[in-house]
């Protein structure tokens, strides 16, 4: 059996750790990405025993320094991370007292590593809700100008995936942007329950020595501690409601890069996007395939199993820490690593989608999209809207058997289906009418999305 060295908390222990399970039970591979929290974190805490006069001041400045070098360390690519230390509390403690000496060693008084990584995960955490929430706005902002640069191109829209009624494509860029601020707002209200100081639970049960939880609190920029240390060190909501944040966003996101590929298609045509966000086919010379809305499509099953991952990892942990949450991180690293990457390639797309005013208002003409603005003009006329509807759907088919639009019917023939119908019908007729009617807030018409864009970039300054 090939054993490791011995570990810092090997007191108890008669028998070295087995290679094989000391390669098992490592984290440092993947958690050495907390190191900043970590440091920030044991800073605090060292400044916080020397309130407390557990250390001295020269102590506690000591260990401080010896952070911020390690830290440097680590910044520059310096240090090494050794697995037989386990993780990056371990690495980190250990090289202190290398550089520091016994002193060192003191730094992990009352507290334990349960609450010294649910600290450092919440820190972590709080940086990239904080980073993620940015690329959410710079996202909507792009979507913003995009909307206002389209905001009198028509499309259809759709139901179904069939032509309904016709849209702006302005508005169709502010429904999309509506999703990534509901994203953020839901970023917003998880940040305050991540924004609560474990540090202090110690292991389980909190510590004998006279701490400072609201001191290390305000120093780390934390909002309140954990009131129950059990919880405190056990809790993993936080990083379950950040996973269920990111993966609707990835949700959003997919939904909008599914309607990029369809658009792009040459049988829709509404767009273009540029070859630089494109690639090409090793056999067929003449494709030109949308891939990174393909991809991000792609990358969203990553992020919904990321939050069936942490569900399931947490569903049968009794109180208090376990082993288990180890497993956390790479779930959570994956998630940060997924939302961050997408939300910045799509953010760089927004600007660049070409699109083909003529292809999709001559799309919008096709499937009788304004058959429902002329059962409002006969509700307008007086007829029940029933009857209303009755009587446009037998004029579509009849519009459908010529092979002609509505708006292409002469008005003899309209007024067969009822003759309420006079010449001012080709004015709710048209594609133009029919988008200018809807002249309310939230509703399709030019003036309405200039209107919400200016209210979004007005609340957002």
């Amino acid at each position: 059996m090939k054993t490791s060295k011995k570990k810092l908390w090997g007191g108890r222990f008669d028998e070295l750790t087995d290679l094989l399970v000391e390669t098992f039970t490592e984290s440092v591979s993947f958690d050495w990405r907390l190191y900043p929290h970590d440091i920030e974190g044991s800073i605090a805490h060292a400044r916080m025993l020397a309130r407390v006069g557990v250390l001295t001041r020269a102590e506690a400045t000591k260990i401080a320094a010896g952070l911020t070098r390690i830290r440097r360390e680590i910044d520059a690519g310096r240090f090494r991370w050794d697995p037989a230390l386990e993780d990056v509390h371990m690495n980190i403690e250990a090289r202190l007292t290398e550089r520091i000496g016994e002193l060192g060693k003191k730094l992990h008084t009352g507290r334990s590593r349960n609450d010294q990584v649910a600290t450092d995960l919440r820190l972590y955490l709080r940086h990239w809700i904080d980073t993620i929430s940015g690329l959410l706005e710079l996202a909507g902002n792009r979507l913003l100008d995009l909307a206002e640069r389209e905001a009198d191109t028509i499309l259809p829209g759709f139901t179904h995936l069939q032509i309904a009624q016709p849209v702006t494509f302005g508005h169709h860029m502010l429904a999309w942007r509506e999703m990534l601020e509901r994203d953020r707002a839901r970023l917003a209200d998880c940040r305050k329950r991540v924004n609560v100081l474990p540090l202090g639970a110690a292991a389980l049960a909190g510590t004998v020595y006279p701490i400072d939880r609201a001191y290390t609190a305000r120093l780390l920029g934390f909002d309140a501690v954990a009131e129950n240390s059990l919880d405190a060190v056990s809790d993993r909501d936080f990083a379950i409601e950040f996973a269920a944040a990111v993966a609707l966003t990835m949700v959003h996101l997919s939904r909008m890069c599914e309607e990029l590929v369809l658009w792009a298609n040459p049988l829709f045509g509404f767009i273009d996007l540029p070859d630089r966000f494109c690639t090409g086919s090793s056999i067929m010379p003449q494709k030109k395939n949308p891939d990174v809305p393909e991809l991000i499509r792609g990358h969203t099953g990553r992020a919904v199993g990321g939050l069936v991952a942490l569900l399931t990892l947490m569903k049968g942990q009794p109180l208090a820490y376990n082993r288990d949450n180890q497993e956390d991180k790479p779930t959570v690293f994956d998630l940060v690593d997924t939302v961050t990457e997408c939300l910045q390639v799509f953010a760089a797309l927004v600007p660049a989608i070409k699109v083909d005013r003529k292809t999709c208002r001559d799309a919008a003409l096709r499937g009788y999209a304004t058959a429902t603005d002329l059962a409002d003009y006969l509700v307008r006329k007086g007829l029940p809207f029933r009857d209303a509807h009755h009587v446009v759907g037998a004029a579509v088919a009849y519009a459908i058997g010529k092979k002609a639009d509505l708006a292409q019917l002469k008005l003899e023939e309209l007024k067969k289906f009822s003759p309420r119908i006079g010449a001012d019908v080709f004015k709710v007729l048209t594609l133009e009418g029919s988008v200018a009617a809807r002249d309310h807030i939230g509703g399709t018409a030019p003036n309405q999305v200039r209107a919400a864009i200016r209210r979004a970039r007005k609340a957002s300054k």
